[in-house]
């Protein structure tokens, strides 16, 4: 009968213990749009004699917009700085301290722009001049690394 007992004890232990890392995994989302934001800055000409250095992860603001046009922005002269959108904002997501992130999102097409105290940034473009546009599909999350590139010469 102990043993009965102890048995059933363990069992009713553990089962509460394997729900809860359930809904710990759950907290990341399984479909919608995940990354790193990072920097590149200072001199980037090639040199025969350095390696070139690879962008570095930083904390900021992604924000997600309907898909966006060249057209319904407003420019900072031909820079990748933008004053104003006019496309809706569908999201946003604070990165941590290595840039990483990840927003949960319905499937469709969405525009990322990184938020500057001076404006929004983003420097991706198609063929048909849509902003850094991204799909999301059914179940997946999608890949974007976004590079904040405007503090480096080229």
């Amino acid at each position: 009968m102990k043993h009965i007992l102890f048995f059933v004890l363990t069992v009713s232990l553990l089962i509460p213990a394997c729900s809860s890392s359930k809904k710990a995994a759950s907290s990341i989302p399984d479909q919608g749009i995940t990354g790193q934001l990072s920097e590149l800055k200072g001199n980037r000409q090639p040199s025969p004699d350095l390696p070139p250095a690879k962008p570095r992860g930083i904390a900021g603001t992604v924000l997600v917009y309907e898909p966006t046009n060249i057209s319904q922005v407003t420019r900072v002269g031909s820079s990748s700085l933008y004053t104003a959108i006019s496309t809706k904002q569908v999201a946003s997501v604070e990165t941590d301290s290595t840039g990483l992130f990840t927003v949960a999102l319905p499937v469709g097409s969405y525009s990322l722009f990184v938020k500057l105290p001076n404006g929004f940034y983003s420097n991706l473009f198609d063929s048909n001049n849509n902003i850094a546009l991204f799909t999301v599909e059914e179940g997946k999350l999608t890949q974007a690394n976004l590079v904040v590139s405007l503090r480096a010469s080229f």
